[in-house]
C-alpha cells in the first residue's frame, strides 16, 4: 500500500464482497464444538444437519462449526443465521430435533420456538 488512494480502493473492494457474501440468500446453520458441546453430543447433531441438508439438497445453506458459543449447560447449541434475520439459538439439541428444524425453519422460515433459548430459559 502506497497511498490513501490504494487504502480506498482497498477498503471499496472488500465492502463488496462483504455485501455480497451478505446479499447471496445463504443461510448458515452453526454447531458449537468447542469440548464442552462435543462432550453433550454436538457431534452426531452436526452428522444429522450435515446429512438433511444433503439429502434434501438445500444448497443455500452452510452446515459450520465453532468454538465455544458461551453456554456450556445449554449444549448442544445449533445457531441459525438467515439473511436479514435475528440469529436464532437452538439449544440442547439432540439429532432426532434435527428434521424438525430443517424442515420447520430452514425450508418453511419459522423457527421451532420450543427448541430455543427463550423457551429453554423460561
Amino acid at each position: 500500500m502506497k497511498s490513501l488512494e490504494e487504502l480506498a480502493q482497498i477498503r471499496e473492494r472488500m465492502k463488496n464482497k462483504v455485501a455480497l457474501r451478505e446479499a447471496n440468500g445463504e443461510i448458515r446453520i452453526v454447531v458449537g464444538m468447542a469440548t464442552c458441546g462435543i462432550a453433550a453430543g454436538a457431534r452426531p447433531v452436526l452428522n444429522a444437519l450435515v446429512e438433511q441438508v444433503a439429502k434434501q439438497h438445500l444448497d443455500n445453506v452452510t452446515v459450520t462449526q465453532t468454538g465455544c458459543i458461551g453456554m456450556c449447560r445449554l449444549e448442544p447449541i445449533v445457531e441459525v443465521f438467515m439473511p436479514n434475520e435475528e440469529r436464532v439459538t437452538y439449544v440442547k439439541m439432540t439429532p432426532d430435533k434435527v428434521p424438525e428444524v430443517i424442515e420447520q425453519h430452514i425450508k418453511g422460515g419459522k423457527p421451532v420456538v420450543k427448541y430455543t433459548i427463550g423457551a429453554v430459559e423460561n
